[in-house]
């Protein structure tokens, strides 16, 4: 399939450029470059099975019965691999989607634009046969995956879906080119969308929580229903070693502000000080105790924990109370 608003005869007689139908609006392109494809398929017959499941997906009725916990299917993959699958350096890349497999029923999961915005994880599944929207992190949050990821849950939150973030980024990335694509305007989107959601919203911090990554991926301080720690995450403005090398750089700035010498034996054990600082402040063990968080789990406990989070968010938004209409009486 193709889609484009001229095609190559139109586009060189008006312009003079010369492209093919698949650089102007390939199938390919439109699903890892401009992002206007969700899902990419390799043919009729697989492009309707994708159909179908996005329908099986859609919460048509808020009102619909309870799902059956009975009909669901154990992870293909062992929830206790969690223990090795998730590194305990922040710093070591892993694949959301490994982590996923592990705690969404059967292994099964919906990915959405997979190709666009790719270090940032969009992912439909159940978990004990309750729906749920995902989003994860395997990198920085680019302005590819910030636009993703306001349209996936915008998406969830018309469809009446919870969404779980799975918190492993060290922020939105910075640099020229980002900043220039617009990263503070995708960003600031990114964040108003978690913000405006009306559906329940559970916070899994599987890693690295830095900066403005922890306002996009539903820290605390955007008030998600639930929010739990596995014992190597880190919550911080920034990593350790960054904000060592920051402060140096503004005291050498400073210095030669002032037409003074930087003393470099300072810099260097104020660096060591504020690495090691950051290092304990950002641990797992320190933010708990801080009560930044609404405790810490075993990975391996991952999926029983997130399975009862959504249920206890599910009865949450589905149970009436009633009032009372009259006073008591007493004897």
């Amino acid at each position: 399939g193709r889609a484009f608003l001229a095609g190559p005869p139109l586009l060189k007689a008006a312009t003079g450029e010369i492209a093919t139908e698949e650089e102007l609006g390939g199938a390919e392109m439109h699903a890892s470059i401009s992002g206007l494809a969700e899902y990419l398929a390799e043919n009729d017959g697989q492009a309707v099975q994708m159909c179908r499941e996005l329908l099986h997906r859609l919460q048509w009725n808020k009102d619909c019965a309870r799902p059956d916990r009975r009909a669901y299917r154990e992870p293909l993959y062992d929830p206790d691999e969690l223990a090795g699958v998730i590194p305990c350096d922040y710093r070591t890349p892993y694949d959301m989607r490994e982590l996923v497999a592990r705690v969404v029923d059967g292994s099964d999961f919906m990915d959405f634009k997979p190709r666009f915005g790719a270090a940032t994880v969009c992912l439909q599944a159940d978990i004990f046969g309750l729906p749920c929207g995902i989003i994860g992190n395997n990198g920085p949050i680019d302005p590819a995956g910030a636009n993703k990821a306001t349209q996936f849950l915008q998406l969830c939150d018309q469809a009446n879906i919870p969404v779980l973030f799975l918190q492993n980024t060290t922020g939105y990335i910075v640099g020229t080119k980002s900043e220039q694509a617009g990263m503070i305007k995708h960003g600031s989107k990114m964040i108003q969308a978690v913000r405006n959601l009306e559906v329940p919203r559970i916070t899994l911090m599987t890693g690295a929580s830095f900066g403005a990554g922890n306002y996009g991926m539903c820290g605390r301080a955007y008030e998600p229903d639930f929010l739990y720690t596995l014992p190597n995450a880190r919550t911080g403005v920034m990593g350790g070693e960054q904000a060592a090398k920051t402060m140096s750089m503004v005291a050498r700035g400073k210095a030669s502000a002032a037409g003074q010498e930087p003393d470099e034996q300072a810099l260097a054990k104020q660096e060591a000080f504020l690495a090691d600082l950051f290092d304990k402040q950002s641990g797992a063990f320190y933010t708990s105790g801080h009560m930044m968080d609404d405790g810490m789990i075993d990975p391996r406990d991952s999926r029983k924990t997130l399975g009862f989070l959504l249920e206890t968010v599910w009865e949450t938004r589905h149970r009436v109370v009633r009032p009372n209409s009259f006073g008591i009486a007493r004897m």
